[in-house]
């Protein structure tokens, strides 16, 4: 995007109908502050990215004229000068936002669903939607024209009919049929990565937790599994998809269940299993990474690659959205260094926010901790979480450096840090020319 470019701000009327403003340029919001997106913060709106109203939440935006900041309490007089609302972009994944919507979220009167909010706006030169974002993984695989229900629901009927026993495909269809979820849907076209949710229990109280929340303020946006699953029922779901699907990885530690460090002894014995039978794909591990000595059990089986997730490096901050219990965060360093050691391809499952992970002090912690571990992939995630309810978590208050410089900084620091949004094979751990690609 060149300078040039006139970007409006897209706003909804009550009914939800979206227009492009025409006397309000766009805004964005770092943290708590409405600021004017830089040109090359904003990219043409990826396709697969949608939009929804930030509901009974006034805009915020530049006037057109004076470039000051205003806040739009009504439509424009030409629309009727009815009630207005904010609107927001959900990016399709392998973007990470720039900016949040800009909003007067102090006038909204609920919490918002448990989503990733991105600044939009209108481009008047080329017509389209222009989103806060930056590409982090040209991985094209999960793209949403690749997951056609009318040719996954044979498969999934298949599937139960030929299982009829296995709780996990059982769970695993309606992850796939009803929360739409892309990794369930590839084990039913066998392909690509596949999940295998393990554990109904969790040592966290994540803020934002997607598959169990401690009030309605935010429902849940999954079901949680209930049940802890047979070594039997992981290996008929992992060894054929591991044996037969293109680019071949299973992962445990999904949306829909807690964290499956807690089963690590049932998952490193269905490891060895899987390892017995067949020697093809990558087997990997999401988890918050509480228990070290899990992490020695894990690697032992035969887990080759690891994901830890968190919010930040800093201890205070992370423990104010994960609410840990029963381990602290120097456990969750000592894991990373373990599994590192044991020869694990090592990433971070990063769940970024405008306003807290490009702050000045979350960057010097990251990049101490990046040094410390030798973390070999940040995989930049939206953290999906009202703006509000996070900020004021973690009790954050100043704006920061901005996202694109954040990654500039580590890349930098680290050439041969590697950024993206999906995990990967084996095979494909250290492309070629990884070192001088950004992002």
């Amino acid at each position: 995007m060149t300078k040039s470019k006139t970007i409006l701000a897209v706003v909804a009327d009550e009914s939800g109908e979206v227009f492009e403003h025409p006397d309000l340029l766009l805004a964005g919001m770092n943290g708590r502050d409405a600021v004017r997106p830089l040109p090359q913060e904003m990219i043409p709106m990826p396709e697969g990215s949608r939009l929804f109203t930030i509901p009974q939440t006034p805009p915020i935006g530049f006037d057109r004229r004076s470039k000051k900041q205003i806040t739009a309490d009504n439509l424009p007089r030409q629309w009727g000068g009815g009630a207005i609302q904010a609107v927001s972009a959900f990016l399709t994944p392998g973007y990470t936002r720039t900016l949040l919507p800009a909003a007067d979220y102090q006038r909204k009167k609920q919490t918002l669903p448990l989503w990733s909010y991105t600044a939009v706006g209108w481009c008047v030169e080329e017509e389209c939607f222009y989103v806060a974002a930056v590409e982090v993984d040209r991985n094209s695989q999960w793209q949403p024209d690749h997951f056609d229900d009318r040719k996954l629901d044979p498969l999934v009927r298949k599937s139960l009919q030929a299982n009829p026993e296995n709780r996990l495909i059982e769970q695993l269809s309606r992850c796939a049929l009803d929360y739409h979820c892309f990794a369930a849907k590839n084990l039913f076209f066998r392909r690509w990565e596949a999940p295998l949710p393990s554990s109904p229990t969790c040592n966290s109280r994540c803020v934002g937790c997607i598959s169990k929340q401690e009030s309605d303020c935010c429902p849940a946006s999954q079901e949680r599994l209930t049940f802890v699953p047979t070594v039997k029922e992981l290996c008929e779901v992992a060894v054929p998809h591991l044996k037969e699907a293109e680019n071949a990885i299973v992962s445990f530690g999904q949306g829909c269940e807690g964290d499956p460090i807690l089963q690590a002894d049932v998952i490193s014995e269905a490891v060895r299993e899987m390892r017995h039978q067949t020697d093809r794909g990558t087997i990997n591990f999401n988890s918050n990474a509480s228990l070290p000595d899990a992490i020695d059990k894990l690697a032992a089986a035969g887990v080759e690659s690891i994901r830890v997730s968190l919010n930040s490096a800093q201890e205070s901050l992370y423990n104010a959205y994960y609410r840990p219990c029963g381990y602290r965060f120097v456990d969750v360093v000592e894991s990373m260094k373990r599994a590192k050691s044991a020869g694990l391809y090592l990433m971070l499952n990063y769940m970024v926010f405008p306003g807290v992970s490009d702050r000045s002090d979350e960057i010097e912690a990251m990049a101490e901790l990046i040094d410390l571990v030798g973390v070999d992939m940040i995989q930049m995630r939206n953290l999906s979480i009202d703006p509000v309810l996070y900020l004021d978590s973690l009790q954050v208050a100043s704006k920061g450096v901005g996202m694109l410089e954040m990654l500039k900084q580590h890349k930098a620091c680290f050439p041969r840090l590697q950024y993206g949004y999906f995990n990967r094979t084996r095979e494909t751990f250290f492309p070629p020319g990884y070192e001088s690609e950004w992002p």
